[in-house]
């Protein structure tokens, strides 16, 4: 790819970025997972990676709350599946809402990350599924769901079937796969405030984990991570004074 590509690419990025559009990264992103810990050194404009409120966490002292119950609509498609490199992509056709704070943040996207970025009581668990949703304002509210090793799961059967294996490689679905089957019945969570957990890590992202704990059979768990190459996700960030609730 040329430089002129790549800086196209960057300003892309940067723009679906702002837009809410991506927690995840284009296979050309000018930084990896090999050294996290130094990405607020990598440009001026990652620089929020060092802030006070980053995610992901580890779940582990919580505050008993009347949390608002999550209202999810997903009445709606996905009707593609994107290799970004970094991660796998999953995006939607229009229709897909969550109501939150007597707001509507609309589904962008989901994307994973294995094994998981978030613990849950210092466990971590081999796959995580990022819900990643945008109101009018482009705040950010993401739903994670994590998988246990188990069962074979079929909402990630269909989608197995049909990953792109190459970086850049987007697979348009012929026949469109419902979301709403994908949601858990039990939908209790955990709500704290962080940020992206990729560059530009931005903050002021509304968290909210999901205590229902899904399945995956080891060799879909496998086929990810082969995938991938690389593990995929964050270490846990410092609290720094935040508080869960539940």
């Amino acid at each position: 790819m040329t430089s002129n590509k790549g800086c196209i690419v960057k300003r892309i990025f940067t723009l679906l970025t702002v837009m809410g559009l991506s927690t995840a990264v284009w296979a050309d992103a000018d930084w990896d997972y090999t050294q996290p810990e130094q990405w607020s050194t990598l440009s001026q404009k990652y620089s929020a990676c060092n802030g006070l409120n980053q995610s992901p966490i580890n779940i582990e002292r919580t505050v008993k709350a009347e949390l608002e119950p999550l209202k999810f609509s997903y009445n709606t498609m996905i009707h593609a599946i994107e290799n970004k490199g970094h991660t796998v992509q999953v995006n939607f056709a229009q229709g897909g809402e969550l109501q939150l704070d007597d707001d509507t943040f609309v589904l962008k996207q989901f994307h994973l990350h294995s094994p998981s970025e978030n613990l849950i009581k210092g466990k971590s668990y081999p796959l995580e599924i990022h819900f990643v949703h945008a109101n009018a304002k482009g705040e950010l509210a993401v739903v994670g769901m994590m998988f246990e090793q188990g069962a074979e799961s079929q909402m990630l059967k269909r989608m197995w079937n049909r990953l792109p294996k190459k970086q850049g490689e987007k697979v348009v679905l012929k026949t469109p796969q419902p979301v709403n089957a994908m949601l858990p019945k039990n939908l209790d969570y955990y709500r704290f405030s962080g940020s992206l957990t990729t560059p530009p890590c931005s903050e002021g992202v509304r968290w909210l984990i999901l205590k229902d704990i899904q399945q995956a059979s080891a060799k879909q768990i496998s086929e990810f991570a082969k995938l991938m190459g690389h593990p995929n996700n964050r270490p846990v960030q410092p609290l720094n004074g935040r508080v869960v609730l539940e």
